[in-house]
């Protein structure tokens, strides 16, 4: 498909080219969840008071929760092949499509870096352990970044990894999905295996936690942390289409991310509280970050295992959560230019820009503010979208309209975007009260009422953002 607005890849996909099952679709959600913070995704949740159970169902809802825009958001880019950038057209328009795809990308080249930092951190560490690195010292740490020259050229190493596989296109991502998933299954179990023979006591591994505090409510810190769980797949509730796009069938997308997304959160989320617990028993201490963890295990070929284990795990992340939305993001914002491969490498050079070092040491924030904070915002898109293709459209898409500048989607949908500024308007006082870190001070810019409101930001922007565009659509 010619014109201004497409290029080979922004055209819809052919169908003799989705070729992707379901099980493809199922380890894409198995090497993108199982990472870090999947395993430390409890610890927040046990922290402010919950028990190893009730976080564990929290996670499993949540996901359960976000599923269902999950499949609804593929239905589009498996019925016509097209990638989410364009599928936003329909509903903000040929230049208001933008405005979604850019805020999507955003997020994820955050995260490109910060993954990409975990990864080099993971190499540094095999080195190490090898003996081949000997620990930095002041003369060895680089001016301005504020790190070593050994854990720069680690970052650059697993920074190069990616550039090479993204380059050979969307088939390799879906090849180390496909050979990353039952290898990561197993990391899990064998983690699962060691805790239960590693302590005496069994009981001790759902002993950590953290008492609720006086006064407080199990549901006050429950809808938080769902809102929180259910943000932290929000981006890829958007995105989705860049995958679904290559599926064979509806069957297919929709049971390959019912089997993959919400079991494997869950159960290695349960990996990460059972193995805490048997932390506790053999050091004295909950150890939830797992590169910490595996410092203290001793055995130098132990390390280097665990390490690699990461590394894949990280690898797999990265590569599908990170990478492929961005690439299409900003191939949307000048086809003609700008392709996948040129989309992917200008999110790269942004994770080396960005300096991820130096937001790991705001990494609980990053998750746990930012999180909520992002789902205020792509709650409403999720929620303008599935009005628009389902409500409003029936399904029913003018394809060729979507690559056209003067078509029936051409130019901005105010529709859209009146429903996205006032749907996340009731977020925005909430949003600056946790940014700022008043939230429930004297010293807070906005009422109390506010943050409770904030504390259910994606339940409350999504079904918002619904009502309003299809008001708005309704006017004349």
């Amino acid at each position: 498909m010619n014109g201004p607005l497409s290029n080979a890849d922004l055209a819809p996909v052919p169908p003799e080219l989705r070729t992707w099952s379901r099980w493809n679709i199922a380890a894409l959600w198995i090497g993108m969840a199982v990472c870090i913070p999947t395993y430390m995704l409890a610890a927040g949740m046990i922290a402010a008071g919950m028990t190893w159970w009730q976080a564990v169902l929290t996670v499993l809802l949540g996901n359960m929760i976000v599923l269902l825009p999950m499949i609804a958001n593929g239905h589009g880019g498996t019925k016509y092949g097209v990638p989410f950038p364009v599928l936003a057209r329909a509903s903000f328009g040929t230049v208001g499509a933008h405005v979604p795809a850019i805020a999507r990308a955003i997020v994820a080249c955050g995260w490109f870096g910060i993954q990409t930092w975990i990864g080099g951190a993971a190499i540094y560490s095999i080195l190490g352990a090898l003996g081949w690195l000997t620990p930095a010292t002041e003369t060895d740490m680089l001016p301005f970044l504020g790190i070593s020259i050994g854990q720069f050229l680690c970052f650059g190493a697993f920074w190069v990894l990616h550039v090479v596989i993204v380059l050979t296109g969307i088939e390799s991502i879906k090849w180390v999905e496909a050979y990353a998933a039952p290898f990561l299954i197993a990391c899990g179990v064998a983690l699962l295996i060691w805790a239960f023979v590693a302590v005496d006591d069994t009981a001790a591994l759902f002993a950590s936690g953290t008492p609720r505090p006086d006064g407080v409510s199990f549901w006050t810190i429950f809808f938080p942390q769902l809102t929180a769980m259910v943000g932290f797949w929000a981006t890829l509730s958007l995105n989705i289409p860049d995958f679904t796009r290559y599926c064979r069938s509806q069957k297919d997308q929709a049971a390959g991310q019912l089997l993959g997304l919400p079991s494997t959160m869950t159960l290695f989320s349960f990996v990460g509280i059972i193995v805490t617990g048997a932390t506790v028993v053999l050091f004295g201490e909950a150890i939830w970050d797992p590169v910490l963890l595996v410092s203290r295990m001793g055995s130098p070929l132990v390390v280097v295992l665990s390490m690699i284990a990461l590394l894949i795990a990280t690898l797999s992340t990265n590569l599908a959560a990170n990478v492929v939305s961005p690439a299409n993001g900003f191939s949307n914002l000048a086809p003609r230019f700008i392709g996948f491969r040129g989309g992917a490498l200008i999110t790269a050079a942004i994770g080396v820009l960005i300096m991820p070092w130096r937001l790991m040491t705001d990494l609980s924030d990053y998750i746990f503010v930012w999180l909520i904070g992002y789902s205020a915002l792509l709650g409403p898109i999720a929620g303008i979208m599935l009005c628009d293709y389902f409500i409003v459209r029936r399904t029913e898409l003018n394809a060729d309209a979507l690559y056209d500048p003067e078509g029936e989607y051409a130019g901005v949908s105010g529709a859209a975007m009146w429903a996205l500024v006032l749907a996340v308007l009731p977020n925005l006082p909430g949003f600056i009260n946790a940014v700022t870190g008043t939230a429930g001070t004297e010293e807070a810019f906005f009422h109390a009422f506010f943050d409770q409101i904030y504390g259910y930001a994606w339940f409350v922007g999504l079904p918002l953002a619904m009502l309003f565009y299809r008001l708005f659509k309704r006017l004349p």
